[in-house]
């Protein structure tokens, strides 16, 4: 008899416009430097996407803390090897945990207990994704097929709008490995919210139509899109990705981005920070997270990550509101029965890929 793969547990969740309101600074730019001797160092293990203005930084240092960044590939890869650490990390806390990975996260004793009193500023919806107390959410985004608009209008060509007809262009596509890559992960759960217990048979087209898989975001973004110079004009992103098109764009005429998003396709994700238990400087690792849903860092995670900020009053940049309008219906599957199911989802979609 065939499994039932969280088909009960699906929902579709509706996200209102993040508030666009101007907010000021709780930093105190003018604090005077301590001595090195007085100042306390965080060691924050984080992804491999994770940036913050150097400005940012900076005023954390002026604050008394220094950051001590340590990376561990990406968002899967990371938590594999805080869970292989688990009480004795060689961090202090840790930042990008998704909802599709905390779960487990938490049951291997992986965080400590601790909640911000900047959490009630957060937006409503992201309040009570604490995990009883040991994540603070930080920021969300959407998983999502990108397209690139312009080679299908070269070639003459419809992309597909719609996740029922991705496996006729499956020779165009890129994904990521669910088991290396958190939006590969992401679009395995999209794939299954959408098709519950055929969700293998989704996988098995899209397979013998040729999709390819990358090992990370990064491999499938700025190598095998087309829009990076790689062959394949669609690719498992974000939908914030096109605004990055236009911010960044070297060439300053740009004004709208050349890709667009796949909105049918979404799958919401949640970025979390946790003070990792069995930290030496757990105090210190508090305060980052404090610092993380503080106004102007919340601001900044927009133009240097690309994804949403969770703090109701921070400030976005038009190009998001333009171009990357928060994803009106996304699928989210519930967190604990994506942990008790994951081995076995992990499993099945290797066994039909093949690798």
């Amino acid at each position: 008899m065939a499994r039932t793969f969280l088909s009960s547990t699906f929902v579709i969740i509706g996200i209102g416009s993040v508030l666009l309101t101007g907010c000021s600074s709780d930093v105190t730019s003018e604090a005077p430097r301590q001595p090195s001797e007085q100042r306390s160092v965080v060691r924050l293990l984080t992804h491999e996407s994770f940036a913050l203005s150097e400005t940012l930084i900076q005023s954390l240092e002026e604050q008394g803390i220094i950051l001590e960044i340590q990376t561990a590939g990406d968002a899967g890869t990371m938590t594999s090897s805080a869970v292989l650490a688990a009480g004795a990390p060689t961090a202090d806390l840790i930042f990008g945990v998704d909802n599709t990975l905390v779960s487990r996260a938490a049951s291997e004793g992986v965080f400590a207990e601790y909640t911000s009193p900047e959490l009630d500023k957060v937006l409503p919806e992201f309040q009570d994704q604490t995990s009883g107390g040991l994540v603070t959410p930080i920021d969300f985004g959407d998983v999502c097929i990108n397209v690139d608009n312009s080679w299908f209008a070269e070639q003459g060509e419809q992309p597909p709008t719609s996740l029922e007809a991705l496996p006729q262009f499956a020779k165009r596509l890129v994904v990521e490995d669910p088991a290396t890559s958190s939006p590969g992960l992401a679009f395995v759960l999209a794939t299954i919210a959408r098709f519950g217990d055929s969700w293998t048979d989704y996988w098995t087209q899209l397979r013998d139509n040729g999709v390819s898989v990358a090992g990370s975001w990064t491999d499938a973004y700025y190598t095998q899109f087309t829009l990076s110079g790689g062959d394949r004009p669609l690719v498992v992103s974000y939908a914030t990705s096109p605004a990055a098109e236009v911010l960044f764009a070297e060439d300053t005429t740009v004004t709208e981005p050349s890709t667009s998003s796949m909105t049918d396709s979404c799958y919401r994700q949640i970025e979390f920070a946790g003070v990792l238990a069995g930290a030496s400087n757990p105090i210190g690792a508090q305060q980052v997270i404090d610092w993380l849903l503080s106004p102007d860092v919340q601001a900044d995670i927009p133009v240097s990550m690309f994804v949403y900020p969770v703090r109701s009053d921070a400030t976005l940049p038009q190009a998001f509101a333009d171009f990357t309008p928060v994803v009106e219906s996304s699928a989210l599957l519930e967190s604990d029965q994506v942990a008790k199911q994951l081995p076995e989802i992990l499993r099945r979609w290797s066994e039909v890929m093949g690798r």
